[in-house]
């Protein structure tokens, strides 16, 4: 049997209905990080934060941003462009494929960066720009290009950091209007002609060997420097030690006069006996190193007489302080025996 429905109760259903779709479509949850531009027919409303949100079906709508990513696939970079209702606040990471460059020194250049940004403002990432991404991208490329094509490609290679700093403060400003913040900006790989790899490699191993030889040259330089300076220190000690030891031999011989005349007077005779004596010393010393330098030896005429009257002085007493004592006492003796002999004839004479 055919349960009647009365008019009452189908409106009811269908209120209950469309309440729920209402309720579905109106009732939108953000996840943390997340935001969402809301229109209201057709104008900026406002931005849903995190949570749970409620808006009116049909009288307000989500707007989407075009988002342009890159996928690497083998060595090829494909585009991929999607409209997102929700924008990610995160820190996001474009890996753009690499540009060709121009230095300064015509040397072409291909070089692949990567790009850190992040959303500050979803209004104007969304109401400034048409698509937000490309528009950062082809800023960094643009500003790549403008800063690399003032440096040559050593210090290109020298200084990456520097580059980065200058591509990153280049793109503050305009991306600031658009909402968004550059993080940081890195230079990943510089490609370069083969041409020019080579020539590179051999600049490298030529400075290389400048280096070695230079550092060859100034170990050799230090090593001559030291054994100069050794020298001459030993040099300065040596004559030091010669000064010092004639010194200590003329205070020596000095010394030695000085008893030899005091034990046999202090008479002209006697110091020409003392000088004759340390001459035939002296003579007698160079005689050895003379012989050695051929096979005759010249002696002066009155070396010979000298050397030979030491020579006497020894067989006969020893040594010559002995022989010089013995003498000078000897003549002592004759000369008071003489003067008694004078003394006793001229007594007899008278």
């Amino acid at each position: 049997m055919d349960l009647p429905i009365s008019p009452g109760l189908l409106i009811s259903l269908i209120i209950v209905v469309i309440a729920i779709l209402i309720i579905s479509k109106g009732l939108i949850i953000i996840r943390q990080s997340e935001v969402m531009v809301v229109e209201r027919l057709g104008s900026f409303h406002r931005v849903l934060e995190s949570g749970i949100n409620i808006i009116i079906p049909f009288i307000e709508q989500p707007r989407a941003i075009t988002m342009l990513r890159y996928r690497k696939m083998g060595e090829e970079y494909t585009a991929i462009t999607s409209d997102e209702t929700r924008i990610d606040r995160r820190e996001t990471v474009m890996d753009f494929p690499g540009q060709p460059v121009v230095t300064t020194d015509n040397v072409t250049v291909r070089i692949n960066g990567a790009l850190y940004y992040q959303i500050i403002d979803p209004k104007r990432a969304v109401y400034e720009v048409e698509n937000m991404s490309q528009a950062v991208e082809v800023l960094a490329k643009t500003t790549l290009r403008s800063v690399v094509g003032k440096m040559e490609l050593d210090k290109l290679f020298e200084s990456r950091a520097e580059v980065n700093n200058e591509i990153q403060a280049a793109m503050e400003e305009p991306a600031s209007k658009w909402g968004v913040k550059i993080s940081r900006v890195e230079v990943q790989d510089i490609a370069m002609p083969e041409e020019v790899e080579t020539a590179m490699r051999l600049q490298m191993a030529a400075e290389r060997k400048r280096r070695a030889t230079v550092t060859e040259a100034e170990g050799e330089k230090s090593a001559a420097i030291a054994m100069a300076q050794g020298q001459r220190e030993s040099s300065i000690l040596n004559a030091q030690g010669d000064k010092e030891s004639a010194i200590l031999r003329a205070q020596g011989e000095q010394e030695s006069i000085k008893l030899v005349l005091s034990a046999i007077g202090d008479s002209e005779e006697n110091k020409r006996t003392v000088v004759g004596y340390l001459l035939g010393q002296s003579y007698i010393k160079v005689l050895p190193n003379m012989a050695k330098d051929g096979e005759r030896v010249f002696v002066p005429y009155e070396s010979s007489a000298l050397l030979g009257s030491m020579g006497m002085f020894r067989e006969m007493a020893g040594s010559p302080e002995d022989t010089v004592a013995n003498h000078l006492k000897n003549r002592n003796h004759v000369d008071s025996d003489f003067r008694s002999g004078i003394v006793g004839g001229a007594a007899s004479g008278s």
